[in-house]
């Protein structure tokens, strides 16, 4: 073979390489391109005026639950992927997070719902730590028994000073905060709400709440974009 013909080959072959190269190249970015696509939503984004907020009311990112205090999967991802979330990036100042009560469970999720309400209306500085006791008492079997009760809620807030217990009772009793209640309700039909908990990051819901590496992807994508 001359020296010419060994030249096209070597040439044919460069150009084959180059193009299995770029289709490659090419998957790679279909996957990664579906992969993103599969792992959220897009949806509007959710009004939190007026919602308990967590985080700097400035922070580039918001982050809003849907969550319901009788839903044992909304316990769980308090205790498994909220912790992180607040390290990671609420306590810097990059997100800011609100919770939207759902209904789901009937009479009790009012009477939490209410309950959390009437709190952060009186004292928004124990509202998250009233949160977290509140979800901490729901049992570990038989999450359809009845537990929470307006007993049950007048007990955990007493372990806040800066609660005061009577006004508490009074507001549960007279329902001083179903307008706020009727509001998040209002929220859960605008956005389609069907499971808890439902993460919404800057109006893409995750399709895996759980999923914290798809989380972060949505956060740190929103942060590069606000730079």
């Amino acid at each position: 073979m001359n020296q010419k013909n060994k030249k096209k080959q070597s040439g044919m072959k460069l150009a084959v390489i180059l193009t299995l190269a770029a289709v490659a190249v090419l998957a790679a970015i279909v996957v990664l391109t579906n992969q993103q696509s599969a792992s959220s939503v897009e949806t509007a984004k959710v009004d939190i005026t007026g919602q308990p907020t967590l985080g700097e009311s400035d922070a580039p990112v918001t982050i809003v639950e849907f969550g319901d205090f009788k839903c044992p999967s909304c316990k769980a991802w308090g205790e498994m992927v909220y912790p992180q979330l607040v390290a990671d990036y609420v306590d810097t100042g990059d997100v800011k997070f609100a919770y939207i009560n759902v209904l789901f469970h009937g009479n009790e999720s009012v009477v939490g719902s209410l309950a959390a309400e009437a709190v952060y209306e009186q004292n928004p500085e124990s509202y998250w730590d009233f949160h977290k006791a509140l979800f901490a008492e729901q049992p570990t079997e038989n999450h359809d028994g009845a537990w929470l009760t307006p007993e049950k809620t007048l007990e955990v807030a007493s372990q806040f000073p800066a609660i005061d217990p009577e006004k508490l009772k009074a507001d549960m009793e007279k329902q001083e905060t179903m307008d706020k209640v009727e509001a998040d309700k209002a929220l859960v039909e605008e956005h389609d709400v069907s499971m808890t908990p439902t993460i919404v990051v800057n109006g893409q819901t995750l399709e895996d709440p759980f999923d914290y590496d798809a989380i972060k992807a949505l956060i740190d994508e929103a942060l590069a974009e606000a730079n």
